[in-house]
């Protein structure tokens, strides 16, 4: 297992010695940099201020800085380079690696939603160059930053109803894009939905259930006809000790707008966290009881207070750092590589504490 401390900082980052809020750019301004880096940036206003914004569409990026009083809108994220501390990278997953490469390289903080990069080759070069610059590098899994997924996740972890032996994540949405959308083309997608959306839920298989052994996988696009990428798949994974992990996805539920829900069968009782309605409940042989109600809230806020907590504090380490992110991305890949050639995947080494 290797340490959770990141390479320090060989400097006190600039905006801490200067006793001023971190200055943050955002590039990509067409769907959550704006629906959700946004509206959460206002809550941590105190810690970072956005400073610049960049789109390849200039409309779009200067709508996007109008929302948060930025100074400047850019259609070259190259522009914005030299105005900020760190930056936030929401665009297609396909221009990830050479936007945050670039940002690296100039000294630059970076926190990139999922996935990391579209090739491993592409997760090991961004790891190795934020390892040479000395600057945080952190992939945007929200689903760590979640109370409730946090919660439920402790109460597997502390056994508090027993051991967990099978972990079912389900998420069903209806997701259909026009002809020509990036997320229909394979290529700049990188993979299907497993790949795409479904790394947030292997990582917390791993995170919740350890070391994993073997897995299946099985998807089709059926019934999502603007897709001829996989958009429903089924994923088992065996973890060491016989734990069993289950994650089923869709893009084509057609009658919900969308729902996720996780479910733990443990030997006292099924732990269950309904992710859409927030509410957490418990089934043990005494009857069911409603554990927790969350109210509606900003996950993100919390996993950019974690993104500055670790450029503020030199030398330590995100909890999705580039190699975290990455094992959840290789068993996807083991996954989908077994299933081509119909067997099971190996997927010892994988688990998150040997990363």
């Amino acid at each position: 297992m290797t340490s959770d401390a990141a390479p320090a900082s060989a400097t006190t980052p600039r905006a801490a010695a200067a006793g001023r809020p971190l200055r943050v750019g955002l590039i990509g301004c067409g769907g959550f940099g704006t629906r959700g880096h946004l509206r959460a940036l206002p809550d941590l206003a105190e810690r970072a201020t956005v400073v610049a914004t960049a789109d390849p569409d200039s409309a779009r990026a200067r709508a996007a800085a109008d929302q948060v009083g930025a100074e400047r809108a850019v259609t070259d994220f190259h522009d914005l380079l030299g105005d900020v501390d760190a930056v936030i990278v929401a665009t297609p997953h396909d221009r990830h690696h050479d936007i945050a490469a670039a940002a690296l390289d100039a000294g630059k903080h970076v926190l990139v939603e999922k996935p990391l990069a579209n090739t491993e080759a592409e997760c090991l070069d961004l790891i190795d160059r934020a390892d040479r610059a000395q600057r945080v590098l952190m992939v945007g899994y929200v689903l760590r930053y979640n109370p409730m997924v946090k919660r439920f996740r402790s109460l597997l972890v502390d056994r508090t109803y027993g051991s967990v032996f099978h972990l079912t994540l389900n998420t069903e949405q209806y997701l259909p894009v026009p002809e020509g959308h990036w997320r229909a083309d394979e290529a700049r997608r990188g993979g299907g939905g497993l790949f795409s959306h479904g790394c947030h839920y292997v990582d917390v298989l791993l995170w919740t259930l350890g070391r994993p052994v073997r897995g299946a996988h099985l998807d089709t696009h059926e019934g999502t006809p603007w897709s001829q990428v996989e958009t429903t798949s089924h994923t088992v994974i065996e973890f060491e000790g016989g734990i069993l992990g289950h994650h089923f996805a869709t893009e084509g539920a057609r009658a919900l707008k969308g729902q996720t829900l996780f479910r733990a069968h443990c030997t006292e009782g099924i732990v269950q966290a309904d992710l859409t309605s927030r509410e957490l409940t418990v089934a043990t042989r005494d009857g069911q009881e409603v554990l927790e109600q969350l109210a509606p809230g900003k996950h993100l806020v919390g996993e950019l207070a974690h993104f500055f907590d670790c450029i503020e504090s030199p030398g330590t380490r995100p909890l999705t750092d580039g190699r975290r992110a990455l094992q959840s991305l290789r068993a996807i890949w083991h996954l989908q590589d077994a299933s081509a050639a119909n067997a099971f995947a190996d997927l010892a080494g994988l688990g998150l504490d040997d990363a």
